[in-house]
């Protein structure tokens, strides 16, 4: 089938019923939920986007001839990555990049993965040509997808064998002659149930070797799966209008634990099982951490040039942007988007074909924005609170504006330089929404650990960086350099 729409993303939705909770109760339809329904209209306009922009969103499928989604490409040339990356920052666009894990994400993985299988061969010859089959076929049903990653925060001091409940992580219960049994619990799956199927990533870093042989999976299944249960936690879509919560209200993308309980795998969706060598090495030998970072970082650009413009916006808005701390903030944020844009076209432009034709970002630009902008984010979000000052918490909502006695009050006491009340407090009600607002102290949150404890990423970027150079042109200077020999 050819690319999806909005209203065939919604109807997959209700027809899958996924076994999701919030709030202490199952939720019935989640198309309909007030938890959930607004940010699946917003996933809808991504697809809807599609068709209305085909020229930038889709592709003719090499293999059926449909058009598909242009961010499943496998680009084979700079020109087909730029193609790709143009597609994914129309989908960031629509949410200013507040939209972490648009589809975009996933659909670069499964396609890196799909096509850079070799590796799983080395746990069963099976398992590659899985991979292969699945990038085909999430492609061509424009399948959408969660994902989950890590184990619950027991003790981080054990390795997972060591635990005093070894089986609360998710791991392998058993294999059969049609597939496996898998139980136990993952975190922290964004988009959780309102999506179509559940990526079950391998987790890296597995210290203890054959140990850690039953938590080393890698799967793919549909949300809607006997057994798997999908527990959100509490929304930060608070049911207020778009007027009140401009980003709350439309883009809250929810994150949710999952529960697998007695789970059936066929063979058919498994990429890797018991194997902790091969989960150690999937994310780099199938290059899918690049062309995941590649996509991190083109949503990163859109959200900053989001910033940016709030930023501008209220510095006009209220006149400050002739003071030269206000212009030094603002001097900040430009700063970090040129540098960001500056690492995209390295990525870019020094890519080059890996083994399976795939053009291949410069994964050592991508690997230096995706350390530092976890740091840098956060000190976007307090420019934007240090500029709003006392007017970020002097904003009056909607239903204000609208009373006939306050209503005329307000809209003459906050007014700004070039804008009436109203609508300078909406700007500034988008400012809050940004930083301030549960929705945007989760944003912040998630950009700072977006690739796992920056302070990990930061040990082992230190430790992979080519210094040898560094300390050999010192050495050689220092060889070069003429003095006179201390005398005894």
């Amino acid at each position: 089938m050819p690319a999806k729409t909005g209203k065939d993303y919604i109807e997959g939705l209700k027809k899958a019923s996924n076994n999701i909770y919030i709030h202490g109760e199952r939720v019935d339809d989640v198309t309909e939920h007030p938890a959930f329904k607004n940010v699946i209209k917003s996933m809808a306009n991504l697809y809807d986007l599609q068709y209305e922009k085909p020229e930038k969103m889709l592709y003719t499928s090499p293999t059926t001839g449909n058009k598909v989604g242009m961010t499943f490409l496998q680009p084979r040339s700079v020109e087909d990555l730029i193609k790709r990356r143009e597609a994914m920052q129309e989908w960031a666009r629509t949410s200013g990049g507040m939209m972490g894990r648009s589809p975009d994400y996933l659909n670069a993985e499964v396609m890196a993965m799909g096509v850079n299988n070799s590796l799983f061969a080395e746990n069963d010859p099976r398992f590659a040509e899985n991979a292969r089959n699945y990038y085909e076929f999430a492609r061509e049903n424009d399948i959408s997808l969660t994902h989950t990653l890590i184990h619950p925060q027991v003790n981080r001091a054990k390795m997972q064998h060591q635990q005093k409940d070894a089986n609360v992580a998710l791991h392998l219960v058993e294999e059969r002659p049609d597939g496996i049994i898998v139980d136990g619990i993952r975190l922290l799956a964004t988009q959780g149930g309102i999506t179509d199927e559940i990526l079950v990533f391998p987790s890296t870093v597995k210290k203890a070797g054959e140990l850690d042989d039953p938590y080393s999976l890698a799967f793919a299944i549909p949300n809607n799966t006997p057994g798997l249960k999908f527990i959100s936690r509490e929304s930060f879509d608070y049911g207020k209008n778009e007027w009140d919560h401009p980003l709350g209200a439309r883009f809250e993308e929810g994150d949710a634990i999952v529960s697998f309980d007695n789970v059936f795998v066929p063979w058919e969706r498994v990429f890797v099982c018991g194997n902790s060598s091969v989960c150690n090495r999937t994310f780099k030998e199938t290059n899918a951490v690049v062309h995941m970072a590649h996509q991190v970082l083109a949503k990163n650009i859109v959200k900053t040039e989001f910033v940016l413009g709030v930023a501008l916006s209220m510095m006009d808005a209220i006149g400050i942007d002739g003071f030269q701390h206000v212009q030094d903030k603002g001097t900040e944020i430009m700063l970090t988007l040129e540098t960001m844009k500056s690492h995209l076209y390295r990525a870019e432009h020094n890519a080059k074909l890996d083994k399976s034709g795939t053009m291949t970002p410069d994964f050592a630009a991508l690997d230096a924005a995706r350390n530092w902008y976890p740091k840098v984010y956060p000190r976007l979000t307090e420019i934007v609170r240090i500029l709003g000052a006392s007017g970020l918490m002097g904003i009056p909502t909607e239903a204000d504006f609208n009373h006939e006695e306050i209503g005329p009050i307000i809209h003459r006491g906050l007014q700004g330089k070039n804008l009436e009340g109203f609508e300078r407090v909406q700007l500034f009600r988008l400012a809050w929404d940004m930083t301030l607002s549960a929705f945007g102290s989760r944003q912040s949150h998630y950009e700072y650990y977006f690739f796992g404890d920056p302070i990990r990423m930061g040990m082992t970027y230190f430790d992979g960086y080519d210094k040898e150079p560094f300390k050999q042109y010192v050495q050689d200077f220092l060889k070069k350099t003429s003095g006179v020999k201390a005398s005894n």
